[in-house]
Protein backbone atom coordinates (compact mmCIF):
# COMPACT_ATOMS: atom_id res chain seq x y z
CA UNK A 1 0.00 0.00 0.00
CA UNK A 2 2.97 2.38 0.93
CA UNK A 3 4.28 1.54 -2.66
CA UNK A 4 1.47 2.33 -4.39
CA UNK A 5 1.19 6.00 -2.41
CA UNK A 6 4.39 6.76 -4.02
CA UNK A 7 3.90 5.16 -7.65
CA UNK A 8 2.00 8.45 -9.96
CA UNK A 9 0.81 5.48 -12.28
CA UNK A 10 -1.73 4.66 -9.32
CA UNK A 11 -2.31 8.23 -8.76
CA UNK A 12 -2.98 8.43 -12.80
CA UNK A 13 -4.99 5.61 -12.59
CA UNK A 14 -7.03 6.60 -9.64
CA UNK A 15 -7.81 10.53 -10.79
CA UNK A 16 -8.92 9.04 -14.78
CA UNK A 17 -10.62 5.69 -12.92
CA UNK A 18 -12.93 7.60 -10.51
CA UNK A 19 -13.99 10.35 -13.60
CA UNK A 20 -14.90 7.08 -15.39
CA UNK A 21 -17.01 5.57 -12.28
CA UNK A 22 -18.74 9.20 -11.60
CA UNK A 23 -19.75 8.87 -15.47
CA UNK A 24 -21.24 5.60 -15.43
CA UNK A 25 -23.04 6.44 -12.26
CA UNK A 26 -25.22 8.46 -14.25
CA UNK A 27 -27.98 5.89 -15.21
CA UNK A 28 -27.69 4.62 -11.76
CA UNK A 29 -28.70 7.65 -9.99
CA UNK A 30 -31.05 8.88 -13.18
CA UNK A 31 -32.97 5.01 -12.32
CA UNK A 32 -32.65 5.82 -8.23
CA UNK A 33 -34.43 8.76 -9.25
CA UNK A 34 -36.98 7.93 -10.87
CA UNK A 35 -38.02 4.71 -8.62
CA UNK A 36 -37.60 6.89 -5.37
CA UNK A 37 -39.98 9.62 -7.22
CA UNK A 38 -42.95 6.91 -6.32
CA UNK A 39 -42.03 7.76 -2.78
CA UNK A 40 -43.45 10.40 -0.61
CA UNK A 41 -41.05 13.54 -0.68
CA UNK A 42 -39.73 13.27 2.97
CA UNK A 43 -38.29 9.57 2.40
CA UNK A 44 -36.97 10.16 -1.70
CA UNK A 45 -33.28 11.70 -0.55
CA UNK A 46 -33.06 8.72 1.89
CA UNK A 47 -33.97 6.22 -0.27
CA UNK A 48 -31.77 7.41 -2.86
CA UNK A 49 -28.73 7.62 -0.68
CA UNK A 50 -29.86 3.89 0.24
CA UNK A 51 -29.67 3.00 -3.27
CA UNK A 52 -26.76 4.63 -3.97
CA UNK A 53 -25.01 2.76 -0.92
CA UNK A 54 -25.98 -0.68 -2.21
CA UNK A 55 -24.59 0.74 -5.67
CA UNK A 56 -21.29 0.80 -3.84
CA UNK A 57 -21.68 -2.54 -1.98
CA UNK A 58 -22.59 -4.22 -4.97
CA UNK A 59 -19.63 -2.72 -6.92
CA UNK A 60 -17.13 -3.73 -3.69
CA UNK A 61 -18.85 -7.26 -3.64
CA UNK A 62 -18.36 -7.35 -7.22
CA UNK A 63 -14.87 -6.63 -7.42
CA UNK A 64 -13.44 -8.64 -4.43
CA UNK A 65 -15.07 -11.66 -6.19
CA UNK A 66 -13.16 -10.77 -9.41
CA UNK A 67 -12.58 -14.20 -10.67
CA UNK A 68 -16.18 -15.13 -10.43
CA UNK A 69 -17.14 -12.14 -12.74
CA UNK A 70 -14.59 -12.80 -15.27
CA UNK A 71 -16.03 -16.61 -15.19
CA UNK A 72 -19.30 -14.77 -16.36
CA UNK A 73 -17.67 -14.14 -19.60
CA UNK A 74 -17.14 -17.46 -20.47
CA UNK A 75 -19.91 -18.99 -23.43
CA UNK A 76 -22.51 -21.15 -21.71
CA UNK A 77 -24.23 -22.07 -25.09
CA UNK A 78 -24.47 -20.75 -28.35
CA UNK A 79 -27.67 -19.66 -30.27
CA UNK A 80 -27.04 -17.59 -33.50
CA UNK A 81 -24.15 -15.75 -31.44
CA UNK A 82 -22.47 -17.51 -28.40
CA UNK A 83 -24.03 -16.44 -24.95
CA UNK A 84 -22.32 -15.75 -21.21
CA UNK A 85 -23.59 -15.36 -17.94
CA UNK A 86 -22.65 -11.81 -18.48
CA UNK A 87 -24.69 -11.61 -21.53
CA UNK A 88 -27.36 -13.15 -20.17
CA UNK A 89 -27.36 -10.56 -16.71
CA UNK A 90 -27.06 -7.69 -19.69
CA UNK A 91 -30.57 -8.58 -21.08
CA UNK A 92 -32.15 -9.63 -18.21
CA UNK A 93 -30.82 -5.82 -16.98
CA UNK A 94 -32.03 -4.04 -20.21
CA UNK A 95 -35.70 -5.79 -20.51
CA UNK A 96 -35.98 -4.67 -16.85
CA UNK A 97 -35.08 -1.04 -17.85
CA UNK A 98 -37.15 -0.93 -20.79
CA UNK A 99 -40.18 -1.96 -18.88
CA UNK A 100 -39.97 0.13 -15.73
CA UNK A 101 -38.96 3.25 -17.93
CA UNK A 102 -42.20 2.50 -20.20
CA UNK A 103 -44.63 2.63 -18.04
CA UNK A 104 -43.23 5.05 -16.34
CA UNK A 105 -43.26 7.09 -19.61
CA UNK A 106 -46.74 6.29 -19.62
CA UNK A 107 -47.60 7.38 -16.67
CA UNK A 108 -46.15 10.73 -16.92
CA UNK A 109 -47.48 10.97 -20.56
CA UNK A 110 -50.86 9.40 -20.51
CA UNK A 111 -52.03 10.72 -16.62
CA UNK A 112 -50.63 14.77 -16.35
CA UNK A 113 -53.54 15.53 -14.74
CA UNK A 114 -53.13 13.38 -11.42
CA UNK A 115 -51.56 16.03 -8.79
CA UNK A 116 -48.87 14.49 -6.44
CA UNK A 117 -51.18 14.43 -3.89
CA UNK A 118 -53.17 11.97 -5.90
CA UNK A 119 -49.98 10.15 -6.70
CA UNK A 120 -48.85 9.83 -3.42
CA UNK A 121 -52.39 8.72 -2.33
CA UNK A 122 -52.34 5.99 -5.00
CA UNK A 123 -49.01 4.48 -4.40
CA UNK A 124 -50.16 4.42 -0.23
CA UNK A 125 -53.18 2.30 -1.14
CA UNK A 126 -51.06 0.24 -3.50
CA UNK A 127 -48.43 -0.05 -0.65
CA UNK A 128 -51.13 -0.62 2.36
CA UNK A 129 -52.28 -3.67 0.37
CA UNK A 130 -49.10 -5.00 -0.17
CA UNK A 131 -48.21 -5.26 3.69
CA UNK A 132 -47.59 -1.28 4.77
CA UNK A 133 -45.38 1.62 3.85
CA UNK A 134 -42.22 -0.34 4.69
CA UNK A 135 -42.82 -3.32 2.46
CA UNK A 136 -43.05 -0.57 -0.71
CA UNK A 137 -40.04 1.44 0.79
CA UNK A 138 -38.54 -2.08 0.89
CA UNK A 139 -39.91 -2.93 -2.48
CA UNK A 140 -38.43 0.00 -4.42
CA UNK A 141 -34.68 -0.93 -2.82
CA UNK A 142 -34.72 -4.46 -4.01
CA UNK A 143 -35.52 -2.95 -7.37
CA UNK A 144 -32.81 -0.52 -7.42
CA UNK A 145 -30.33 -3.60 -6.33
CA UNK A 146 -31.32 -5.68 -9.06
CA UNK A 147 -30.37 -3.54 -11.35
CA UNK A 148 -27.48 -2.24 -9.79
CA UNK A 149 -25.79 -5.70 -10.50
CA UNK A 150 -26.40 -4.89 -14.31
CA UNK A 151 -24.57 -1.53 -13.73
CA UNK A 152 -21.76 -2.73 -11.52
CA UNK A 153 -21.04 -5.34 -14.30
CA UNK A 154 -20.08 -2.72 -16.76
CA UNK A 155 -18.70 -0.63 -13.11
CA UNK A 156 -15.94 -3.50 -12.14
CA UNK A 157 -15.05 -4.64 -15.88
CA UNK A 158 -14.15 -1.17 -16.89
CA UNK A 159 -12.21 -0.68 -13.37
CA UNK A 160 -10.48 -3.88 -14.12
CA UNK A 161 -9.50 -3.11 -17.26
CA UNK A 162 -8.18 0.47 -16.79
CA UNK A 163 -5.77 -0.37 -13.01
CA UNK A 164 -4.09 -3.23 -11.66
CA UNK A 165 -4.20 -2.69 -8.76
CA UNK A 166 -7.81 -3.39 -6.01
CA UNK A 167 -6.84 -0.66 -3.78
CA UNK A 168 -6.73 1.61 -6.81
CA UNK A 169 -10.08 0.22 -7.62
CA UNK A 170 -11.62 0.12 -3.80
CA UNK A 171 -10.70 4.07 -3.40
CA UNK A 172 -12.24 5.48 -7.28
CA UNK A 173 -15.45 3.44 -6.35
CA UNK A 174 -15.93 5.28 -2.65
CA UNK A 175 -14.60 8.73 -4.32
CA UNK A 176 -17.31 7.95 -7.37
CA UNK A 177 -20.23 6.94 -4.87
CA UNK A 178 -19.02 9.95 -2.30
CA UNK A 179 -19.54 12.53 -5.77
CA UNK A 180 -22.85 10.99 -6.03
CA UNK A 181 -24.23 11.25 -2.98
CA UNK A 182 -23.59 14.80 -2.94
CA UNK A 183 -25.25 15.09 -5.87
CA UNK A 184 -28.22 12.85 -5.61
CA UNK A 185 -29.89 15.27 -3.95
CA UNK A 186 -30.02 18.32 -5.81
CA UNK A 187 -30.19 16.17 -9.13
CA UNK A 188 -32.59 14.22 -8.09
CA UNK A 189 -35.25 17.63 -6.94
CA UNK A 190 -34.41 18.85 -10.19
CA UNK A 191 -35.66 15.70 -12.29
CA UNK A 192 -38.55 15.38 -10.45
CA UNK A 193 -39.48 19.19 -10.10
CA UNK A 194 -39.59 19.67 -13.94
CA UNK A 195 -41.43 17.10 -15.53
CA UNK A 196 -40.31 17.35 -19.38
CA UNK A 197 -36.60 16.65 -18.04
CA UNK A 198 -38.32 13.86 -16.10
CA UNK A 199 -39.39 12.27 -19.79
CA UNK A 200 -36.14 12.84 -20.96
CA UNK A 201 -34.56 11.02 -18.17
CA UNK A 202 -36.79 8.37 -19.24
CA UNK A 203 -35.84 8.21 -22.67
CA UNK A 204 -32.37 8.20 -21.55
CA UNK A 205 -33.25 4.95 -19.81
CA UNK A 206 -34.70 3.43 -22.72
CA UNK A 207 -31.70 4.10 -24.39
CA UNK A 208 -29.42 2.31 -21.81
CA UNK A 209 -31.82 -0.69 -21.56
CA UNK A 210 -31.81 -0.93 -25.62
CA UNK A 211 -27.60 -0.85 -25.02
CA UNK A 212 -27.80 -3.42 -22.74
CA UNK A 213 -29.50 -6.23 -25.04
CA UNK A 214 -27.55 -4.96 -27.66
CA UNK A 215 -24.75 -5.66 -25.94
CA UNK A 216 -26.24 -8.54 -24.18
CA UNK A 217 -26.59 -10.28 -27.60
CA UNK A 218 -22.63 -9.56 -29.00
CA UNK A 219 -23.01 -5.62 -30.54
CA UNK A 220 -21.22 -3.01 -28.85
CA UNK A 221 -22.98 0.55 -28.51
CA UNK A 222 -20.34 3.10 -27.20
CA UNK A 223 -22.22 4.93 -24.12
CA UNK A 224 -19.63 8.22 -25.20
CA UNK A 225 -22.44 8.37 -28.00
CA UNK A 226 -25.58 8.48 -25.49
CA UNK A 227 -24.24 10.63 -23.07
CA UNK A 228 -23.12 13.09 -25.34
CA UNK A 229 -26.55 12.87 -27.27
CA UNK A 230 -28.73 13.03 -23.67
CA UNK A 231 -26.35 15.92 -22.56
CA UNK A 232 -26.79 18.07 -25.91
CA UNK A 233 -30.86 17.55 -24.92
CA UNK A 234 -30.64 18.15 -21.28
CA UNK A 235 -28.62 21.44 -22.06
CA UNK A 236 -31.89 22.53 -24.78
CA UNK A 237 -33.90 21.36 -21.88
CA UNK A 238 -32.30 23.61 -19.76
CA UNK A 239 -32.14 26.61 -21.89
CA UNK A 240 -35.99 26.13 -22.41
CA UNK A 241 -36.73 25.82 -19.08
CA UNK A 242 -35.02 29.44 -18.63
CA UNK A 243 -36.50 30.91 -21.18
CA UNK A 244 -40.17 29.88 -19.84
CA UNK A 245 -39.02 30.87 -16.50
CA UNK A 246 -38.04 34.24 -17.66
CA UNK A 247 -41.13 34.78 -20.28
CA UNK A 248 -43.29 34.21 -16.95
CA UNK A 249 -41.22 36.60 -15.04
CA UNK A 250 -42.04 39.20 -17.80
CA UNK A 251 -45.50 38.43 -17.92
CA UNK A 252 -46.03 39.37 -13.99
CA UNK A 253 -44.64 42.47 -14.41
Amino acid sequence: MIELLSNPEAWISLLVLSVMEIVLGIDNIVFITILTGRLPKEQQLGARRLGLAVALLSRLGLLLAISWVMRLKETLFTLVVPFSGKDLILIGGGLFLLYKATHEIFVNVEHPEQSKEEVEHDADAAISRTGGKRAGYLGIILQIMILDIVFSLDSVITAVGMAKHIPVMIIAMLVAVGVMLWFAGPIGDFIQNHPSVRILALAFLVLIGVMLIVEGTGGHVSKGYIYAAMGFSLFVQVLNIRMDARARRVQQQ
